[in-house]
């Protein structure tokens, strides 16, 4: 099977040694995503609902760059830096996923990279094309 690394452009992707998706055959999986803008800034500082959005984002664009799409999501995984804000960020996930429902998992971390990021999601798909 070919394997597709498929980037987003971040310097650290380099520096760490990480893609922003790896696609084999028809699994795709994409890795912690994070608030971030084109240029490196942080979206909706102070907002879970907001950051939870442009992480959501980040993940379509990037599987749709795989070759997939939403409705090929099979598991999400919502790391929260406060879990008390779960419902936040369940909103936002219910705006892309209520139809498609994946697989969900909502933790707490102690932390991030970045201090102002809240969220970070990761999701799997499986695609048909």
């Amino acid at each position: 099977m070919t394997r597709k690394n498929i980037s987003y452009g971040q310097p650290l992707e380099e520096q760490i040694g990480f893609s922003r998706a790896v696609r084999i055959g028809n699994i795709i999986a994409i890795t912690g995503t994070a608030p971030i803008g084109k240029n490196l800034e942080v979206i909706s500082p102070g907002d879970v609902y907001g950051q939870t959005k442009r992480c959501l984002e980040i993940i379509k664009e990037v599987i749709e760059k795989a070759g997939g799409n939403l409705e090929d999501v099979i598991r999400t995984r919502i790391l929260l830096k406060n879990i008390d804000k779960w419902k936040d960020a369940a909103k936002a996930h219910g705006e892309y996923f209520s139809e498609i429902r994946p697989a969900c998992t909502f933790m707490e971390v102690s932390g991030f990279i970045n201090s102002e990021w809240l969220v970070e999601i990761e999701a799997d798909a499986v695609t048909t094309k």
